[in-house]
């Protein structure tokens, strides 16, 4: 038998060093009396109870931390650790430490990937912003812990060290914890909102000062004052920092560059990394640190690229998924609420509460008054740094090891770090309104466009097969001195792990490094990048912004608008969800794309165009001023269709494209006028207007008109009017156009009702492409003809969709009312 003790009053334990594994219960034996059997049922029921509290919470928004932090409590002695029994059976004394051995050999590794995903020369970028702000946050809830250590340690045994007290209690208030910050502003859809990138470049900052003062705290953590240890600590800290960056850094990068491009890495520099992050934990461990400050260095030297990304790729998902969460669990193991025996350590525990908040806010708030920052953004922000998670339970952990921290200590900070982060979510959720006026963002249709200004585009691409065809579309949307394009290409990436969404802006001069993509994904937006600036360098007047965006599906268009809205562009191109097969066909790709575009439908602060790839003239990329394409414009009426008439104006400017206008008009024995509004409430993808049917026929002539009188000369221009009187008669003249162009360009035509259409979007099999757009997207029509379906911007009211690409500031009611300019020349069908 073997015995732990540490000091005469603690509890001792005996165990046997044999009792490992079990016979089996045919021979009697219990397995819960045996370390591995009784481990693994331990990390089964604490994953899932955290599991449980994950999924119970979720509906409030709150963090995985808070969550695995009350499953520890509820499995601890506050709760089941109450009910006979169960502590002694499930959880004894004699397995605590195995348990916390496995935790702590978890945390080492985590703290190794936080160290790997941690980019320092951010901090070089993050601007005097987000260092006012990661300082101003510090100082009063550091000033708020001070003077609550007084409190707390009156009444505390001599022997807890003061200076150490004062140091572990501010560092838990202070600091603000960047993984769990990044995740909350994920949730709420801020992560790449102004408010959101300044709150994340201050947590870092945040996090780094922490981690120093975390390092002195537990260098001063020696009782004895007149002992040298402390000092002999931090010199020791320091000298290995400096070994880690003069020659631990050179070394792996050596290692690395071994390795021939494109080449897998070795299993042997792998293993090499992994056993040198436990080395430096246990180097750190015996200068009298910690080994997770050994890790976390040694993951900051790893140098960024392939190798984070393959460390993540097999590290990330077993150490965050299986490993932590015991760590946290065993936070609320020790977390006793009986150790709080007073209702006076009650209240002042509600008051640290309060007044860390509020300190935290305060002084927020005072440096972005000083900023000249709005107050709400002040305040949002300040309830912001306040998340809390895996530093302060280490710090914690780490006082209450040291004998800094007793039970009662100890308690009392977990609950305030609960606390303090479980409130951000539903205060953010309601109180968050962002202050950036949308007024001047006015041209967010192609129609209200400036002919003579920059046309900003916002292109996604999922794959590298949408590449080939969307850069032929923007090669023929006539970039000039005049109107330059400004392309914003968006790269979609489904999250797939628990990491926080994010969105990634490349440096186009240097795209080859995106540090906290996954491996196959970094490669893939590689080439989505390099074929762009490539076909930026290769045209004028083009300029491509390259990003990344990294979200489940089922939230991404929320991405795709955030981008929109910021970078205030006129027109979302994002690629079908059914590709062309070689028998000419049309297949399903993925099912959540359908999702995507029919989100991004709904939501999106600007017009967005469906693009069916069938080639548009090849793949092959061609220069600009070579191109030679066949655009037909489909026109039944209606703003998607002015919309879409819009982009075949700009295009037939471009010499090399011959655009082809057919116009749809009902017949003497249509049953139905050509524009009649639905008026469904309940159907959110029903356009609701009070505009008469009369009204929008007197737009779509007005613009038709204008459309005409201004290129009645241009001979690639060609009108032509094809009389119907069913929507019979409206496929089979579809159905007629033969493969002579190479672009279709259709309005959706959502929430109008025309003879010339009416029952066709019954048989849709794709209602994000409208009734026509489905028509023509089907495999039977064409196997060489592409199809752009556009939805315009509706906003508020119709009214801010007059306009023409050459119309500069005129009033919608000069636009209405100007006299109608009478055809000249007709082709009648």
């Amino acid at each position: 038998m073997a015995m732990a003790t540490t000091r005469a009053e603690d509890l001792i334990v005996c165990y046997s060093p044999k009792m490992v594994t079990a016979k089996g219960i045919w021979k009697g034996d219990n397995p819960l009396d045996y370390s591995i059997p009784l481990v693994i049922l331990q990390m089964t029921i604490v994953v899932a109870t955290t599991r449980i509290m994950v999924f119970v919470l979720k509906p409030l928004r709150q963090p995985r931390v808070v969550s695995e932090i009350l499953g520890g409590v509820i499995l601890g002695p506050s709760v089941l650790g109450r009910v006979q029994g169960f502590a002694s059976t499930i959880f004894p004394s004699r397995s605590v430490m195995v348990l916390e051995t496995m935790a702590n050999v978890g945390l080492v590794y985590f703290l190794f990937l936080v160290g790997v995903e941690m980019d320092l020369t951010v901090l070089r970028k993050t601007g005097k912003r987000a260092l006012a702000v990661a300082i101003g946050g510090m100082i009063l809830p550091f000033v708020v812990g001070i003077c609550f250590t007084i409190v707390l340690h009156e009444r505390k045994p001599k022997s807890l060290n003061t200076a150490t007290y004062i140091l572990l209690l501010g560092v838990t208030l202070s600091v603000t914890a960047f993984p769990v910050l990044a995740r909350i502003l994920f949730e709420l859809k801020l992560i790449n909102s102004e408010i959101g990138k300044l709150a994340m470049s201050s947590a870092l900052l945040n996090v780094m000062c922490a981690w120093i003062l975390l390092a002195f705290a537990i260098a001063t953590a020696d009782n004895d004052a007149k002992s040298f240890a402390s000092l002999w600590v931090l010199l020791a800290s320091v000298g290995f920092v400096v070994v880690c960056i003069v020659f631990v850094r050179p070394a792996i990068t050596w290692m690395v560059g071994t390795t021939s491009e494109g080449e897998p890495l070795s299993e042997f520099t792998i293993c090499v990394i992994l056993t040198g992050a436990m080395i430096s934990g246990f180097i750190t461990d015996a200068i009298g640190t910690h080994s997770v400050f050994g890790a976390f260095v040694f993951g900051l030297v790893i140098p960024n690229g392939a190798l984070g990304v393959v460390l993540l790729e097999k590290l990330d998902d077993f150490v965050s998924g299986l490993l932590l969460p015991l760590f946290f669990a065993i936070s609320g193991l020790k977390t006793n609420f009986a150790s709080i025996d007073s209702g006076r350590t009650w209240g002042v525990l509600a008051f640290i509460t309060f007044l860390s908040c509020a300190g935290k806010i305060a002084g927020t708030m005072l440096v972005t008054m000083f900023l000249r920052m709005p107050y709400n953004d002040g305040f949002i922000l300040g309830v912001l740094m306040n998340a809390k998670g895996l530093v302060e339970l280490i710090v914690l952990n780490i006082g209450k090891d040291r004998k800094v921290l007793d039970d009662e200590s100890f308690s009392v900070m977990v609950i305030v770090a609960v606390v303090m982060t479980a409130i951000i979510s539903p205060i953010v959720a309601t109180m968050y309104k962002p202050t950036r006026s949308s007024v001047s963002y006015e041209r967010r249709t192609l129609q209200r466009a400036l002919h003579d200004g920059e046309l900003r585009l916002l292109v996604c691409i999922h794959t590298h097969r949408n590449v080939p065809s969307i850069i032929n579309l923007l090669e023929a949307s006539n970039p000039t001195t005049k109107s330059p394009l400004c392309i914003y290409v968006l790269h979609l990436v489904e999250l797939t792990g628990h990491a926080s969404g994010m969105l990634i802006v490349h440096n186009a001069r240097k795209s080859k490094h995106v540090p906290t993509a996954k491996n196959r994904t970094q490669a893939q937006s590689d080439n989505i990048i390099n074929a762009f600036e490539s076909f930026e360098q290769h045209s004028s007047f083009v300029s491509i912004h390259p990003l990344t965006a990294i979200s489940p599906y089922n939230s991404i268009h929320e991405d795709i608008c955030s981008v929109a809205e910021d970078k205030r562009v006129a027109l979302v191109i994002i690629p079908f969800h059914k590709q062309q097969t070689l028998g000419g066909g049309m297949e399903g790709t993925n099912p959540a794309f359908g999702s995507v575009n029919q989100n991004l439908l709904a939501k999106a602060p600007c017009s967005v165009g469906i693009l069916v790839d069938r080639g548009v003239s090849g793949s092959a990329r061609v220069a600009a001023n070579e191109v030679s394409r066949q655009v037909c414009v489909l026109f039944f009426g209606g703003p998607d269709d002015r919309e879409a008439l819009a982009y075949g104006w700009r295009m037939c400017e471009n010499p090399g494209i011959a655009l082809t206008v057919l116009r749809f008009v009902p017949g003497a024995n249509a049953t139905l006028s050509t524009m009649l509004p639905t008026d469904d409430p309940d159907n959110p993808n029903v356009l609701t207007v009070e505009a008469t049917s009369s009204w929008e026929n007197g737009l779509d002539d007005e613009y038709i008109n204008d459309f005409r009188s201004k290129n009645d000369d241009d001979e690639s221009i060609v009108y032509t009017e094809k009389v119907v009187n069913s929507s019979e008669e409206t496929v089979a003249a579809i159905r007629k156009l033969d493969n002579y162009h190479d672009l279709l360009i259709v309005g959706r035509g959502h929430g109008v009702m025309s003879p010339l259409t009416t029952g066709l979007a019954d048989w849709s099999e794709c209602p994000e492409l409208g009734a026509i757009g489905d028509i023509l997207a089907e495999s039977d029509f064409s196997s060489t003809v592409s199809v752009l379906v556009i939805q315009q911007y509706i906003g508020s009211s119709q009214h801010e969709l007059t306009g023409s690409p050459h119309s500069t500031s005129q009033s919608d009611d000069e636009l209405i009312h100007r006299r109608t300019w009478s055809p000249k020349k007709t082709d009648y069908i």
